[in-house]
């Protein structure tokens, strides 16, 4: 593998801004498109074990009757994509035992030798003190892939913008989640910026270096 230079990636994190006015007329390739969803799947996660589903909005009809459920921010629907990045609800055994299973399946481990594995997740998700928080806890694994999403995204040139600032339950409602067993905790827009949009051209704020991060 030949990795890119630290100056190639902070150009795009430089680059990147969340972006508020996306160009509706264009699409993202589909090489590009499928490389980001690879790069969701390969988030990591606590265990491994990936307490989440990515919900790939392309339909703009969809994505406009969203649109009034979001405060009105057009990003949902004029961006080439949506993606809603959902939780699996009140994760328990079977989550495990599906996981484990598909650690047989990609490395050939036997289901026995991850015994004492099962035994750990079981005592700390499901029978022990993140079983009243379990939602919370998926939550914060969820966020993990969102900054892995904006990133990847940045590294290719394609735009972003996270957006927590809409109607959870309605958006579960029209997507026919619940009854599923997931829950949509904050979305995605990507696609490519409009030239006119302001935000694109203002400098980005940061506190100084110094200011966050200590050096012990």
């Amino acid at each position: 593998m030949n990795p890119i230079t630290t100056e190639q990636v902070l150009q795009s994190l430089n680059w990147r801004y969340a972006t508020k006015a996306f160009d509706p007329s264009r699409g993202i390739p589909a090489e590009t498109w499928t490389g980001l969803e690879e790069a969701l799947v390969l988030t990591p996660s606590s265990f491994g074990l990936q307490p989440w589903r990515f919900l790939v909005l392309e339909d703009r009809a969809m994505r406009e009757r969203l649109v009034p459920h979001a405060w009105g921010q057009r990003q949902i629907a004029d961006s080439a994509r949506l993606v809603i990045f959902c939780i699996r609800l009140n994760l328990g055994e079977a989550d495990i035992d599906a996981y484990l299973e598909r650690i047989r399946e990609v490395r050939g481990t036997p289901v026995e030798r991850l015994a004492g594995f099962r035994k750990m997740m079981l005592a700390s998700l499901v029978e022990g003190g993140l079983k009243p928080i379990i939602n919370e806890w998926a939550t914060r694994q969820v966020y993990i892939a969102l900054g892995n999403f904006m990133t990847s995204a940045a590294l290719v040139g394609v735009d972003t913008c996270p957006l927590e600032g809409f109607d959870s339950t309605k958006f579960d409602e029209l997507l026919e989640l619940p009854g599923r067993g997931w829950g949509s905790v904050v979305c995605c827009a990507a696609g490519y910026r409009l030239p006119e949009d302001r935000h694109g051209q203002l400098p980005k704020v940061r506190f100084r270096r110094e200011d966050v991060i200590e050096r012990r």
